[in-house]
């Protein structure tokens, strides 16, 4: 079995991943502006693009079976839309994990560097500024760090074209800007 990218209980929340939305998209959003993403019990705010099985163990979102072997990647994606937004996640990955958080989806069917942002977690890439820590073709990270085999938290800023990174308190994207695209779900990548 595989462990890909595990959410975990946000602070003072007894959520398991959870997102601070400042726009209007959310009618499920509390009355603090969070919305719960995971409660280490469903997936019901997720939805899985059929190419490997997303099970909960532990209270943990794990990945296994790919359906397709020579898949290159798979992805769990949220049925809402967001634009800005702060995201708090923690997980956990194996050394060689080419994994990551994608936001603002503009194709839900396939993620990707064309149709998202990603706030990348691959530790072993072979240009590591691009690696762990940042934003493939938007912003390389300022720390490179390495997140293999324990757990990680990754927080995620976005308000109109900046963002902002910080993994396990370091700050690895600071107010990069791009524009590319304007709002969509959030995808969780099994690479």
């Amino acid at each position: 079995m595989t462990r890909w990218a595990t959410l975990a209980v946000a602070l003072l929340f007894s959520a398991i991943a959870t997102v601070h939305t400042t726009d209007s998209a959310s009618s499920q959003a509390a009355s603090d502006g969070w919305i719960t993403l995971f409660d280490g019990k469903n997936l019901d705010q997720w939805q899985g693009d059929g190419s490997a099985t997303f099970k909960i163990e532990d209270g943990s979102v794990v990945a296994v079976d790919k359906k397709d072997p020579n898949a290159v990647a798979s992805y769990l994606v949220t049925k809402q839309s967001f634009k800005d937004f702060e995201l708090r996640a923690e997980f956990w990955v194996s050394d060689d994990a080419n994994s990551g958080i994608y936001f603002r989806v503009t194709d839900p069917a396939s993620p990707s560097g064309k149709t998202a942002y990603e706030a990348n977690i691959f530790d072993t890439r072979p240009d590591p500024s691009y690696g762990t820590g940042a934003i493939p073709d938007v912003a390389k990270a300022l720390t490179v760090l390495k997140t293999g085999g324990k757990w990680n938290t990754y927080e995620i800023t976005v308000k109109g074209p900046k963002f902002t990174l910080v993994l396990n308190g370091t700050k690895t994207v600071d107010g990069a800007e791009d524009s590319k695209f304007a709002a969509g779900p959030l995808a969780l990548q099994f690479g």
